[in-house]
């Protein structure tokens, strides 16, 4: 903090397990990444190569030990290593995270078929490893999950040894937990939390009333996920109720004005 401000919620502080915010990095330079660091570090947590972009990003060794530098764990995309195993070729991508020294993994089946049992196999597989994050939900337009369904899946998940799982909803923000409008499925939210613990989940919220949702919702310290590297210090100011949006979000009751 530049100066002291009362009546701020408390953030939890690095390295997080609640209150997480995960960038989506969908191809910045060097330079960019460099810059990205310097004004957004403090508060990025976790930096996701989106998709299987990590095969094409130039430099990707340079820009994954500038990430690590400073101290923000960066992994690839969930898509990649769906690429790897509609392949047969699970044992390459285990080499490859090996070669690059990334400490954390993302596993999803938002493109491809996989049957969750094998999902599992694969977490705990991975868990000897790295980090293991998960993915829940489709990335396709109108497929629907019953709320069953997803906390089914994420429980096991979280039991088969991921770190987090992350709630779909692709980088449009229009599909998974929320509707086409961008709105959040609200039904489906409140059954997820009644069974499956808030801070194991990271809530896909690229686009900012999504991110109001949720820190109005749950609070300062909820996990939110697919940032673009832009938004960080708006997110973080959400937060913390520096923005119109959640301003009296964490006022006490005498400081709000009756209109």
């Amino acid at each position: 903090m530049n100066f002291p401000l009362s009546y701020l919620p408390e953030r939890s502080a690095k390295p997080r397990q609640s209150g997480v915010t995960m960038v989506m990095d969908k191809g910045l330079s060097l330079r960019e990444t460099e810059d990205f660091i310097d004004g957004n570090g403090a508060y990025a947590d976790i930096v996701k190569l989106g998709f299987g972009s990590a095969l094409i990003t130039p430099r990707l060794k340079e820009k994954i030990e500038l990430y690590k530098s400073a101290g923000i764990p960066v992994y690839f995309g969930g898509t990649l290593l769906e690429a790897f195993i509609v392949r047969n070729e699970v044992d390459n991508y285990l080499k490859l995270i090996d070669k690059y020294k990334i400490e954390h993994a993302e596993i999803s089946d938002g493109s491809i078929v996989l049957d969750h049992n094998k999902k599992c196999d694969l977490i705990r597989q991975l868990s000897k490893h790295v980090t293991v994050i998960s993915e829940v939900g489709s990335k396709e337009e109108g497929i629907i999950i019953h709320p069953a369904r997803w906390i089914e899946m994420m429980n096991k998940e979280i039991e088969a040894g991921v770190w987090k799982v992350i709630a779909e909803a692709r980088e449009s923000g229009t599909v998974g937990i929320y509707r086409p409008n961008g709105k959040a499925h609200v039904m489906l939210i409140n059954k997820i939390v009644s069974k499956v613990p808030v801070d194991k989940i990271i809530w896909e919220t690229p686009i900012k009333s999504q991110q109001v949702y949720f820190i109005k919702l749950f609070g300062a310290n909820v996990n939110l996920g697919n940032i673009a590297p832009t938004e960080v210090i708006a997110l973080e100011s959400l937060r913390l109720g520096l923005r119109s949006d959640t301003f009296f979000q964490f006022l006490p009751k005498e400081l709000i004005p009756v209109l």
